[in-house]
């Protein structure tokens, strides 16, 4: 099955098992991303919460707890939260080795099966799903409406 829209096009001699296969790859690496974007805000959270512990950490002391805010500070304040590592470190690590050996082997297989087009499963399922000639199914932004 051939899409509307080149730059999805499957090309040719691609077998159907190829294609799924290839969509498969990709929809594990979408999950990849999604995990990455949660690991991101694990990272800003991470850091927002001790900026706010160190806020509260001078309002203790502000307040006459100063051997609670010392012992927080000693202990609590800018603690790595793995060995050795903060989040930054974490991400850090992520995104030089697992992250980007995936995002190398997804592009790779790509290149290799598929001309280097991203998405042809799911353009080929929008080709097989969308009802043609009506209005908000059109296959590609620039098909004049109800086309």
């Amino acid at each position: 099955m051939k899409s509307v829209d080149d730059a999805h096009a499957r090309p040719d001699g691609t077998s159907d098992a190829t294609v799924e296969a290839v969509g498969k790859l990709s929809e594990a690496f979408e999950v990849i991303e999604e995990a990455r974007g949660s690991l991101y805000a694990f990272h800003r959270n991470l850091g927002r919460a001790d900026l706010t512990l160190g806020e509260a950490v001078d309002k203790l002391r502000a307040a006459g707890h100063t051997d609670l805010a010392d012992e927080i500070e000693t202990d609590l304040l800018g603690r790595n939260v793995l060995a050795g590592r903060w989040t930054f470190q974490v991400v850090e690590e992520f995104d030089d080795g697992y992250y980007s050996a995936f995002r190398d082997h997804d592009r790779r297989v790509r290149e290799a099966l598929m001309d280097g087009r991203r998405h042809v499963f799911e353009a080929e399922m929008k080709e097989e799903r969308r009802t043609h000639g009506r209005a908000g199914h059109e296959a590609t932004p620039d098909e004049p409406a109800g086309s």
